[in-house]
């Protein structure tokens, strides 16, 4: 009979077979099952979201149903590892060096008064969709209420986002072409300064380098 190629360890996948390590790496030592599970599986099965994909997980809030590329996902934890090394923490290093905002952080006006309080970024580390959508992240030196109940935002919160965005996003983009949403907690990477999330199908790449100030993700740096 022949023999079955055994299944190489989940930190192997997606690595040139030169560069394989027989020790698991520190920063993929402690995974979730959930991306152990996106680590093993090779980027050729992957499947990228398509725009309409994309607009439904976020009417559905599927949140969690965003993944990134597996080689993706782990450039993402290393990069990750490497700031809380050298940082401290994740949000040691986006105040600092992304934001260039000085903790603790306070805003000078109300929610979205002052532009100031406001910075929109690219999403460093994009999940694994349509390469003509831009994934922004919109943070915010103030909070956006949220029921102490349910964790979700508040009416109010919620209201002042969409004119937000609708007033930012849709004098640019068709409605049928941006989408928000805000991370559950539990998904979230940054937890103490506020934001959230805005997508764009394939816009003028002036007006996001307008909105962003000219700024270029992570992922495309390191």
């Amino acid at each position: 009979m022949g023999s079955v190629d055994k299944p190489l360890p989940y930190w192997q996948v997606n690595v040139p077979e030169s560069e394989r390590t027989e020790e698991c790496p520190e920063f993929l030592a402690t995974l979730s099952v959930k991306d152990i599970g996106i680590i093993s599986t090779p980027d050729s099965e992957y499947h990228v979201s398509t725009w309409p994909e994309v607009q439904s997980i976020v009417a559905e809030n599927r949140l969690d149903a965003f993944r990134r590329v597996p080689s993706e996902l782990r450039r993402y934890l290393e990069y990750n590892w490497k700031l809380k090394r050298d940082y401290g923490s994740v949000m040691n290093f986006v105040l600092s060096q992304r934001l260039r905002w000085e903790a603790p952080v306070k805003p000078r006006g109300g929610p979205f008064e002052l532009e100031d309080d406001i910075r929109i970024l690219w999403n460093d580390w994009p999940y694994g969709i349509d390469g003509r959508i831009v994934h922004l992240v919109v943070w915010t030196k103030f909070d956006l209420a949220e029921d102490p109940v349910t964790t979700d935002l508040t009416d109010e919160a919620r209201a002042e986002i969409e004119r937000y965005v609708q007033e930012t996003f849709g004098s640019k983009v068709p409605r049928d072409r941006y989408i928000w949403f805000k991370n559950w907690r539990s998904l979230k990477s940054v937890h103490a300064v506020e934001h959230f999330h805005v997508m764009l199908f394939d816009p003028d790449p002036k007006f996001v380098d307008e909105i962003t100030n000219g700024d270029v993700p992570l992922c495309r740096k390191v």
